[in-house]
């Protein structure tokens, strides 16, 4: 025998090759972490600057805002906030919610135009549903 060796051809290989789909995977994940704080809806207002502490919760707060025509906005999942409610309607809802979930935190967003007693008003309300725990809205100095 001579020593010329004879190769057996290779068997193709069915394996997916991963590593780009991984990185396609990653970059994706940056981008929707990126654009995911500014997918946020809500109603615009112009809130009073003030100094203040930032509340922490565990939970998702409730925001009930009173734009600058006194009208007001309940803010509960992706729907909420969008319309304009009565009163009694808002006051609804938070019974509701403090019946599911008792410890839910209610947050009061006011335009800075809005009348004070429309805020006083609302908070009222809040307190004859029970909720006890009220927090306000500011915005820090010098952001506007």
């Amino acid at each position: 025998m001579s020593g010329i060796r004879v190769r057996k051809p290779r068997k193709m290989m069915a394996d997916i090759n991963v590593v780009p789909y991984i990185d396609v995977m990653l970059v994706l994940l940056v981008i929707f972490m990126a654009t995911a704080p500014m997918m946020t809806q809500g109603v615009s207002v112009d809130l009073p600057q003030a100094d203040s502490a930032p509340i922490l919760n565990n939970d998702e707060p409730v925001m009930i805002t009173v734009r600058a025509d006194g009208s007001y906005h309940i803010n509960v999942g992706e729907d909420g906030g969008q319309t304009a409610s009565s009163l009694d309607t808002v006051k609804g809802h938070v019974l509701t919610i403090r019946k599911q979930k008792p410890k839910t935190l209610f947050l009061v967003e006011g335009d800075q135009n809005v009348p004070y007693g429309k805020v006083v008003v609302l908070m009222s309300e809040l307190q004859r549903a029970g909720v006890t725990n009220v927090g306000l809205v500011t915005e820090p100095p010098g952001r506007s």
